[in-house]
């Protein structure tokens, strides 16, 4: 097996496959367990030359599958940390005050502030939606090609999105964001 039969290999994969899946779900792989035991699987084949001649393999693999796990939540960790770092620099541009009536910035940057916290509950889809159409004012066309939707897809995720927004707005004891016109959500533009 160390010269890299593949045969061999092959046999191995299907021997371990199971136990390598249950231990990347079992990490918190979720979904990705079946990517974090396929790059498990490839990387142990191009360790092969550093497998100590005599060790069991399963425990060897399953070390490999620990940390393909643990570099996904790491991943994920980085991931979502530059997500809220973008998010935040784009908050402070969308909840900039008008200055020409102190009264009504006031308010209008309170409102603001609980869209931006509403519209932080919602899934990565949704939040994206909403910012195309709402927050860079792009029409349906526009935000189906930037983010590679169809336009029904985009029209189906805009009405969720919204109704979402107005109920996480709504348990904030709120009401139905002004910011986001109800219209809009149902207009096929």
């Amino acid at each position: 097996m160390r010269a890299g039969d593949r045969e061999a290999y092959a046999e191995l994969v299907r021997r371990h496959a199971p136990v390598a899946l249950r231990t990347a779900r079992m990490m918190g792989a979720g979904a990705d367990a079946d990517d974090v035991v396929q790059d498990a699987f490839v990387k142990a084949y191009e360790s092969l030359g550093s497998f100590r001649q005599g060790a069991a393999f399963r425990p060897w693999l399953l070390r490999i599958v620990g940390n393909e796990t643990r570099n996904l939540h790491r991943a994920a960790g980085r991931r979502a940390a530059r997500e809220w770092l973008a998010w935040e620099r784009t908050e402070r541009l969308v909840t900039a005050p008008d200055r020409t009536d102190p009264e009504a910035a006031s308010v209008t940057e309170e409102r603001r502030h609980e869209l931006l916290r509403g519209i932080a509950t919602l899934s990565e889809p949704h939040q994206q939606v909403i910012t195309c159409r709402y927050l860079l004012d792009l029409d349906e066309a526009e935000t189906a090609a930037l983010l590679g939707w169809s336009r029904g897809t985009v029209k189906s995720r805009l009405h969720r999105a919204v109704r979402r927004l107005a109920e996480a707005l709504d348990g904030d004891g709120g009401d139905a964001p002004d910011s986001v016109p109800r219209s809009e959500a149902h207009r096929g533009s």
